[in-house]
């Protein structure tokens, strides 16, 4: 099976990052590459940010569907376009967050999120909501610092403090790593912290494998069916069907 990694930012060593963390848990007879998104911001840290990032991941999926790639991870914790993606392609797509909140759901009564920047602490909580788990969460904390700025040792024990605190004082008893650019980090903060740490790029690459070997795709019946041709202008004339 061929699953593809989709940085929806423009970063392409957050990409490769990503990648060689967790390459080495694919399953013998997966193919994983990963691709950086063309056009867009080189991270992705607002609403803003993740409107204008949705393009890139649609161009990045179509593309997919041309080399019939068998599943999507969309790696970046706002799960960007992802209703979207699987409009557009009957392959999963699973994005890091969903697939985070789930693993971690398995693990414990009750897990917090340690995500990037303060300002995205209400986005992880629309998140939350939005895939029915916001009841069993019981913390969101940040370390307030830029996605881009999280592959040091000063960030990595940011976020084992924040983990601490989230464990101690709030009753967390597994830890989710709300960005995709802690993932590098996350044996270090699980054997820091000593509850279950949970990356989500990891955790939908594994649940991207069982799906597809489940022969389960995404259902096209309804509102993720594909999208009805209709003609596009401008410089989104390329998604005229």
């Amino acid at each position: 099976m061929h699953i593809r990694l989709i940085n929806p930012n423009t970063s392409a060593h957050m990409t490769e990052a990503m990648f060689q963390s967790v390459r080495a848990y694919a399953a013998p007879g997966t193919v994983l590459s990963a691709v950086t998104s063309a056009q867009g911001p080189v991270s992705i840290e607002s609403h803003f940010d993740e409107a204008v990032s949705v393009i890139g991941v649609c161009d990045e999926i179509l593309q997919g569907c041309a080399e019939q790639v068998d599943a999507y991870i969309l790696a970046c914790f706002g799960d960007p376009g992802i209703w979207a993606a699987r409009e557009l392609t009957d392959a999963p797509v699973i994005g890091i967050a969903q697939a985070a909140f789930s693993t971690a759901a398995m693990l414990a009564p009750r897990f917090a999120v340690v995500t990037s920047m303060q300002r995205t602490v209400i986005m992880a909580h629309h998140l939350l909501a939005q895939y029915g788990m916001a009841s069993l969460c019981c913390h969101v904390g940040a370390v307030d610092l830029p996605v881009l700025d999280l592959d040091n040792g000063a960030a990595v024990e940011a976020i084992i403090r924040h983990a601490v605190q989230a464990r101690d004082q709030h009753g967390a008893g597994a830890i989710v790593l709300g960005c995709g650019g802690m993932s590098h980090a996350r044996a270090e903060i699980e054997a820091a912290v000593e509850v279950p740490v949970v990356d989500g790029v990891a955790a939908a690459l594994k649940l991207a494998e069982m799906l597809v070997m489940l022969g389960l795709k995404t259902g096209k019946h309804g509102d993720l069916a594909y999208p009805l041709p209709k003609t596009f202008t401008g410089g989104m004339s390329r998604f005229s069907r």
